[in-house]
Formats: structure tokens, C-alpha cells, sequence
């Protein structure tokens, strides 16, 4: 017989509560500020807590930024997950780019860790941020090899290729300055991104 998981304490749910709140607070801080330029003394007053408090949860900057990095890729993971199977391969990693883009679009993803040399460097040496990022790399692998077999992908362009272009438009600069601009609304920005990505621009 299975047992039901014991409950957590209120002290057990008020730390996960709060170390919830602290990486909503350094995901905003770090698409408005950036890496750089965001301090853990910036994090500690955006939540409203005591530096003291911030370090009970993270040990310094690097590893808070490493699990708001992680954190979006497991989103970016539900995310997938959400998408119907039984849809076209191509659809859905249409759906996945579509849904990155309004996710960047809306705030919620800082454009990261591309603009930051410093963060790459602390990434590349997270054992669980690699994984997961590997993880979301096999999951969309699959799907691409998916779309290939249904004829959906031309045959000259490879795998890592397709992976990587999907990669980068979903940190493109593009979108900042279209969305700047004020001509278009998110939804066309985002429309018009996926066709560009994945009809090009020829007529």
C-alpha cells in the first residue's frame, strides 16, 4: 500500500515559499539590471528580507542565478510536455518557440546567459544546470529527428544545426528592439519570429 507523502511543516512551507519568492525577485532583476550589475544586497531588498536570511537559501549570486537558470528550463520542459503528442513534430517545436518567445516577451525569461561571458562560465560548472540542459536538448533532439522523418526539415540541414537555431532565436535581440519600437503588438512579434525561423524569409 502506498502511503500518502508526510506533511510538511509551516517552517518547511514558508522556506519553500520564500525561496520561491527570491528567485521570482532574481529573475526580474536580472532582465532589468543583468548579471552584472545585479547584487545579492538588490535581491535581498527586492524580496524585503535580510542579506542574512538570502544567504540561508543560496550561497552567493552564481548559484541563485544557476537555479532561476534551471528553474526556466524545467518550465521550458512542462512547457513541451504540454504540447499534444499527437501533433506534427514541426508543430510542436513550433508551439515550444512560440511559447519561449511570449515567456521573453511577457518578462518572465531574462535574456540570459548569452549576454553574461561571467554566468556562461558559472553555468558550464553546474552539475545540475548541465543536466538539465542536456535533458531539454534530448527531448527537442528528439522531436527534430521526428520532423525529419516526417519530411517536415530539408535534408541538408543537421540536427545540432536545427537545435542550435532554435536556441538562438530564443535569446535573438530582435525582440527587444521590435517590441521597443511599438509597431507591432507581442503576438505579431511572435508570429512573424516562428515563420521567420522556420520559412525563411523568401517568398
Amino acid at each position: 500500500m502506498n502511503l500518502p507523502p508526510p506533511r510538511k511543516s509551516f517552517r518547511e512551507t514558508q522556506f519553500e515559499l520564500r525561496e520561491e519568492a527570491i528567485l521570482d525577485a532574481t529573475n526580474r532583476l536580472l532582465g532589468d539590471k543583468g548579471y552584472e550589475a545585479m547584487s545579492m544586497d538588490d535581491i535581498a531588498a527586492e524580496v524585503g528580507i535580510a542579506k542574512g536570511s538570502l544567504y540561508k537559501h543560496f550561497e552567493s549570486k552564481e548559484a541563485l542565478a544557476g537555479a532561476v537558470m534551471v528553474r526556466l528550463l524545467e518550465q521550458t520542459r512542462a512547457a513541451l510536455a504540454a504540447i499534444p503528442s499527437d501533433r506534427p513534430a514541426i508543430e510542436r517545436l513550433e508551439a515550444l518557440l512560440r511559447w519561449t518567445l511570449s515567456q521573453r516577451l511577457s518578462g518572465s525569461v531574462p535574456h540570459l546567459p548569452s549576454t553574461s561571458p561571467a554566468l556562461q562560465t558559472s553555468l558550464m560548472s553546474s552539475r545540475e544546470y548541465m543536466d538539465s540542459l542536456m535533458t531539454l536538448s534530448d527531448e527537442i533532439g528528439e522531436m527534430i529527428q521526428r520532423a525529419r522523418a516526417e519530411g517536415s526539415i530539408r535534408a541538408p540541414l543537421r540536427d545540432e544545426f536545427v537545435l542550435y537555431t532554435l536556441y538562438a532565436r530564443t535569446c535573438d535581440p530582435t525582440l527587444e528592439f521590435l517590441k521597443a519600437g511599438g509597431a507591432m503588438s507581442d503576438a505579431e512579434i511572435v508570429e512573424q519570429m516562428v515563420s521567420a525561423c522556420f520559412r525563411g524569409l523568401a517568398a
